[in-house]
């Protein structure tokens, strides 16, 4: 059974289609990249996967239960974690912290004084920061973080409950180009080891082709191809579209 199923999605706005009936299904350990050009729908599709928007037609299925239409929070304890093209982290509290307070949410426990919650979790938090190289600055404030550092933290905080479904939204946007690798390499090696399905949306076309195992491609609201890179890299229409007849591994 696939983590995660999408079934004939469609949603308007105004009577202007922007996702036009957009199916396809993701398994534990995929990896797999939502792209198209800006306005082809992505946005929408991943705000009616994660409950911020409802589909005006057809369903989002989580391991075989129907989520369509449920309101962020009760997604995301159900097993879905994202993270934001912008980064959402608290930046007066320390690395560990934002990490712990992620914990402590997932845990339901009672929000105390932050002079007692901040003794919670301390184990379950360095464990999570460990595998993404932040043990070393646990203790320094996310708000001084150079921005690589700030898209790992993210990550550990979505890993927090143990999602089986991570969404990525534009993971790698702002970040230098060796940042980029290392941060999808490194969630593409979590996802396999803790068979987590991902779903990202990404306009670094080196970065989809060396970390996809599949590739959708969605133009004006459309899912036009879908299938392994080289397949996606020689489709004439996603060349004519989006990627350019001139692109080999990389391009917008």
């Amino acid at each position: 059974m696939s983590v995660l199923a999408a079934e004939d999605l469609r949603k308007s706005f105004r009577g202007v289609p922007a996702v036009r009936g957009v199916s396809f299904a993701v398994a534990a350990g995929e990896m797999l990249a939502l792209i198209g050009p800006n306005g082809a729908g992505k946005s929408t599709c991943f705000n009616m996967l994660s409950g911020q928007l409802r589909p005006d037609a057809g369903r989002v299925r989580l391991a075989g239960r129907d989520i369509t239409g449920l309101a962020p929070r009760r997604i995301w304890r159900m097993g879905v974690g994202r993270t934001f093209q912008i980064t959402a982290t608290f930046a007066s509290m320390t690395v560990r912290e934002n990490v712990q307070m992620a914990l402590l949410s997932h845990h339901r426990e009672i929000w105390r004084l932050w002079c007692a919650a901040r003794f919670c979790h301390v184990a379950a938090a360095d464990a999570l920061l460990e595998p993404l190289g932040l043990a070393a600055q646990a203790d320094t404030a996310a708000g001084v973080l150079a921005y690589g550092d700030l898209k790992r933290l993210e990550l550990a905080m979505a890993l927090a409950h143990g999602p089986r479904l991570l969404l990525m939204d534009e993971p790698t946007a702002g970040m230098a180009p060796a940042e980029r690798t290392a941060l999808m390499r490194l969630t593409r090696d979590l996802a396999v080891a803790r068979g987590i399905a991902v779903l990202f949306t990404e306009h670094d076309m080196d970065i989809v082709f060396s970390v996809a195992d599949r590739i959708l491609v969605l133009h004006q609201g459309a899912l036009i191809a879908e299938g392994e890179g080289a397949a996606i890299r020689a489709d004439a229409r996603v060349r004519e579209v989006y990627l350019g007849t001139g692109a080999t591994s990389g391009g917008h």
